[in-house]
């Protein structure tokens, strides 16, 4: 009897036991143990103006193809800058937005000036954005921290020219009091290069990973039930943008710090 005893006790403190860790593991290690790569979204600000670029242009390129850091999916996102635009070349993919977005950054990263190339890590790490051995480093220490779980789904669309998606955000890691996370839908697009003929890189054929097309702010975040958030949204697609080689990225940001919760990227559909 007392032997009896003594094997149910053991039992039921390894059942306790094992009950206890998997209710308190963060859904990133989860992920890291059961080897799933957690994403990672890696923003590039640049400029085809800039003789600078086209190495962390590259690079943005092989970390979103070869995916080389074991425990992360790098999300990439191009976005480039105008602020080079009257230096002598043109950028036909830069827009005044991703400016903008670059210029909000400066203030939560510390860096005091935009430039290029930048490379911004989950919103939350910068650095230049052509050292590979340091966005490597700081895309691993990114990958192992908690996130929020995010789908990111594609529906038939009843429009011609448009693309429609289905959004469900999880609970959402412990964020700063006061701030408010924010969710935003991006389309990409890959294959996109340019015969310069002006400015900084004349002559040169620049190829690009995956230029941001579009951003839109979707909707909160906000614990409450299962899901912090959960939508549908349509995006309108250009002709001239080649399906074949759009992704469409959802991202849970934080408004002040920046700090990237978690994303989902698909590839949008013909």
């Amino acid at each position: 009897m007392r032997t009896l005893i003594t094997v149910l006790m053991l039992v039921s403190f390894v059942v306790g036991a094992f009950a206890l860790t998997s209710h308190h593991t963060p859904p990133a290690l989860q992920s890291a143990q059961a080897g799933l790569r957690a994403p990672v979204v890696v923003e590039l600000f640049t400029s085809e103006g800039c003789s600078s670029c086209p190495p962390a242009d590259a690079l943005l390129a092989k970390l979103s193809e070869q995916q080389p850091v074991a425990n992360a999916e790098v999300i990439a996102l191009e976005e480039h800058v105008d602020y080079w635009n009257d230096l002598g070349w043109m950028d036909p993919f830069s827009s005044r937005e991703w400016t903008t977005r670059q210029s909000i950054y400066a203030g939560p990263l510390g860096n005091g000036n935009p430039y290029t190339p930048q490379m911004v890590i989950d919103g939350k790490a910068e650095l230049v954005g052509s050292n590979a051995g340091k966005a490597r480093q700081l895309i691993q220490q990114s990958a192992g921290e908690e996130k929020a779980q995010v789908s990111l789904t594609q529906s038939s669309s009843a429009k011609s020219g448009s693309a429609d998606f289905t959004v469900k955000v999880g609970q959402l890691p412990r964020s700063a009091k006061g701030d408010t996370a924010e969710v935003w839908l991006a389309v990409t697009e890959t294959s996109l290069h340019s015969a310069v003929s002006r400015g900084e890189n004349a002559g040169e054929d620049l190829h690009h990973a995956a230029v941001v097309r579009t951003m839109q702010r979707i909707g909160e975040a906000k614990n409450a039930g299962e899901f912090t958030y959960a939508g549908d949204v349509s995006v309108q697609l250009k002709p001239e943008w080649k399906r074949e080689n759009l992704k469409a990225v959802v991202l849970v940001q934080e408004k002040k710090s920046r700090r990237i919760l978690g994303a989902a990227e698909i590839r949008v559909t013909q």
